[in-house]
């Protein structure tokens, strides 16, 4: 049928955690999802140069702490702290007046094994016309290098701006993405071409399955 589900939603019971840490009544909750929402897209848009591997936020009471894990901690933070207190300000406006926003910066160790880092750097790649092939077969061997077990590449539309959209995909390894023990990360991107867009999807597999792990 080709009814795909997302790796990282597919395993929240066993080896992944929201990205959104908080609970809300019925009157609060589309609220605080908006919020979420408007706060990705300002860091994704102001950040866009940072490797920006993902944001989680954590709401406590009045207190509401945005963790951004990124592989290039200096850019967020700028030089005495200065890029963070303008950011933590902006963010700020974006919430209610009564919330104490909190930023914490987490730096990524290894950008080779974080799928969405590995996604972003395809698609940068293909925006600065580089064969769309030699920016995979170099990121997969990259991740190889890194120590991840296996990883999927598939980049879709119009390839080396052609007429006609079509898929190219790679995979080396070992990707059991039906194996809920799996460490399996995903990530998506894009990559905006004089042709149009291109997706780019990367699945990597980062460590061995965890036996004995309850539902």
């Amino acid at each position: 049928m080709g009814q795909k589900v997302n790796p990282v939603c597919f395993r929240l019971p066993v080896n992944r955690q929201w990205r959104s840490i908080w609970y809300a009544d019925k009157r609060s909750f589309p609220e605080f999802l908006a919020e979420d929402f408007q706060i990705r897209r300002l860091i994704k848009k102001k950040l866009a140069t940072a490797a920006i591997a993902k944001v989680v936020i954590e709401r406590a009471g009045n207190r509401v702490r945005v963790n951004i894990h990124t592989g290039r901690p200096g850019l967020v933070i700028g030089r005495k702290a200065a890029e963070l207190d303008k950011l933590r300000e902006e963010i700020q406006r974006l919430v209610q007046k009564d919330r104490e926003v909190l930023v914490d910066v987490k730096e990524v160790k290894r950008p080779e094994l974080d799928a969405q880092l590995v996604a972003e750097n395809i698609a940068l790649q293909i925006e600065r016309r580089i064969s769309h092939r030699r920016a995979m077969k170099k990121a997969m061997q990259m991740a190889r290098e890194a120590g991840a077990l296996g990883i999927r590449v598939r980049c879709a539309g119009r390839l080396g701006g052609s007429e006609i959209a079509r898929v190219e995909g790679y995979r080396e390894g070992k990707v059991p993405l039906h194996t809920l023990r799996a460490d399996i990360d995903y990530g998506f991107a894009e990559a905006r071409t004089i042709a149009g867009k291109i997706g780019v999807k990367v699945w990597l597999s980062r460590k061995e399955e965890v036996t004995g792990v309850g539902f």
